[in-house]
């Protein structure tokens, strides 16, 4: 059956009333039932919840074979956690047919890569899929399709019983001996534990896993201990100088550079851009950009910010300093500026990722969003982005929280080279729908700005301030006349991944890339 983006899904996997993809606002009004967080009818008083080890804490919460665990990735490439509870739970108690149910997985996490291979992990859900784990998956070597959710897709599953997490494990830069936990206050500091907030009120077992306890009672606590099961202290949790990548730095490079100043010229000539709009943007270097250049525009006409929200680096948090800017409050920290910066610098907020952009909530903060600048890998003539999947197909990517912010916002800007090597970046289809078209408002490439045409609105704002424009088909065509036309991937018939939607019906899926034959030509 083909969804509202013109992707073919099958019909195989359209069971237990799943349905396909029918339009950004197709699920709005209708109710979930939430699932009830399982917890014990009552407890004994108990001085402390600190277990020897985190084999230990899998026995006191009875792990088994088929059980799915969840973890976030505050860590980013830094988390070790991941692979000690797998390598605890695999190597040590020979567990099988675990379901890993991550908000992220990357290379910090490659020996799980594995555990897929030799059998034992048969279950990936999550919001980001890179490194070793990518490839194996895309290899076909999953025994199941992993799923693919968006950051507000992941705690609307969770929540509505879609997803069920046997043990939660949160990975905790300080505790104290009962669970309570934050993400600052240790050696291993990450900011804002807003991933884990959910996973911890709706599993059945919860596992904090620090390397810095201290007194109780740690507050205010990201994670309170009455949901907490037990506590573990290792060594390590990880290296938080691994947080921050490449791509969550201001690029010096001319063209980013100018990129990043046609957006916000693109922001200030909107009626949205005025005294306590609402902003968000992505890591990529000329998302991070367009904050100097936005900033020049409110000095010019006096006016303020009046909140940020997502993933934080620390050019917001400047801002937010120098009193442009009401409040941040936050998810996830992207540097080690913000994750200092989190419960120290006034008004800067900690938040769930369900409060952040679940779309079954009744007030996710993506909904009230004026402006949100985002990257990509990829984006077609229809506006659909991909950001999960390279130009060879394979899984190295994550939607994150790009289909939600760009749903919920009132401007939704994408900024990317029209090429990048010889790959054209603008292109007739991309390789897989991540952020479909409905939701993406205007592309911003070194070589022109394009308005989506479902927006009249805003060609006409464009056209008033004199900033000119030109159609996503010329600018497809130029990279192709600059690259060539790619070649159309070969792929199987197995899907090896499937992408939701945020609102949970299907949007994708990525199949089995076919190998290269030599002698095929």
């Amino acid at each position: 059956m083909k969804n509202a983006v013109g992707r073919d899904i099958p019909d195989e996997l359209l069971v237990k009333g799943r349905e396909v993809y029918q339009g950004k606002n197709y699920m709005d009004g209708k109710y979930i039932q939430k699932a009830a967080p399982k917890t014990r009818r009552c407890e004994n008083p108990a001085e402390s919840k600190i277990v020897e080890s985190i084999t230990d804490a899998l026995k006191l919460c009875g792990a088994r074979d088929g059980m799915t665990f969840s973890f976030h990735h505050h860590l980013r490439n830094g988390d070790f956690v991941v692979n000690q509870v797998m390598a605890a739970a695999i190597e040590e108690m020979g567990l099988r047919d675990i379901t890993i149910a991550a908000t992220s997985l990357g290379e910090a996490h490659d020996p799980v890569a594995g555990y897929i291979e030799e059998g034992w992990v048969t279950g990936i859900q999550t919001s980001g899929i890179r490194g070793k784990i990518g490839e194996v998956v895309s290899a076909g070597k999953l025994k199941t399709p992993a799923i693919v959710r968006s950051h507000g897709g992941r705690p609307r599953a969770i929540e509505g019983g879609e997803v069920h997490i046997d043990i939660a494990f949160v990975a905790a830069p300080t505790s104290d001996c009962v669970g309570n936990c934050r993400g600052i206050g240790g050696k291993s500091n990450c900011g804002s534990l807003g991933y884990a907030m959910t996973d911890a009120k709706y599993a059945d077992h919860v596992v904090v896993v620090t390397d810095c306890l201290v007194d109780f009672p740690n507050m205010p606590a990201s994670i309170e201990a009455i949901d907490v099961d037990a506590v573990v202290v290792v060594e390590s949790i990880g290296n938080p100088k691994k947080i921050a990548s490449a791509a969550a730095r201001i690029s010096q490079n001319p063209r980013d550079l100018m990129m990043a100043e046609n957006v916000a010229k693109v922001i200030a000539s909107t009626p949205y851009f005025k005294d306590g709009f609402s902003f968000q943007t992505g890591v990529g270097g000329p998302s991070l950009a367009a904050n100097l250049f936005l900033e020049r525009y409110m000095d010019e006409r006096g006016i303020k910010m009046g909140w940020s929200i997502g993933g934080i680096c620390g050019p917001m948090v400047e801002l937010l300093k120098k009193g442009k800017v009401g409040k941040i409050i936050d998810v996830q920290d992207f540097d080690l500026d913000a994750v200092n910066s989190i419960n120290q610098t006034p008004n800067h907020f900690e938040m769930s990722a369900s409060q952040y952009a679940n779309p079954a909530n009744k007030g996710a903060f993506v909904n009230k969003l004026d402006f949100v600048v985002l990257a990509a890998l990829e984006i077609d003539t229809g506006f659909n982005v991909n950001v999960l999947t390279g130009s060879d197909g394979v899984l190295r990517g994550a939607p994150g929280g790009h289909p939600d912010t760009a749903a919920g916002s009132k401007c939704c800007i994408i900024v990317t080279p029209l090429i990048r090597g010889r790959m054209a970046t603008v292109c007739e289809n991309v390789v897989t729908v991540t952020t479909p078209g409905d939701c993406v408002d205007v592309l911003v490439t070194d070589y022109g700005i394009a308005v989506n045409p479902l927006r009249p609105d805003l060609i006409r704002c464009l056209d008033e301030a004199g900033i000119p424009h030109v159609t996503i088909e010329s600018l497809k065509d130029k990279a192709y006349s600059l690259v060539g036309t790619p070649d159309d991937l070969q792929w199987e018939d197995k899907v090896v991944a499937i992408l939701e939607a945020r609102d949970g019906t299907i949007l994708d899926v990525v199949r089995k890339i076919k190998p290269y034959d030599p002698y095929q030509d």
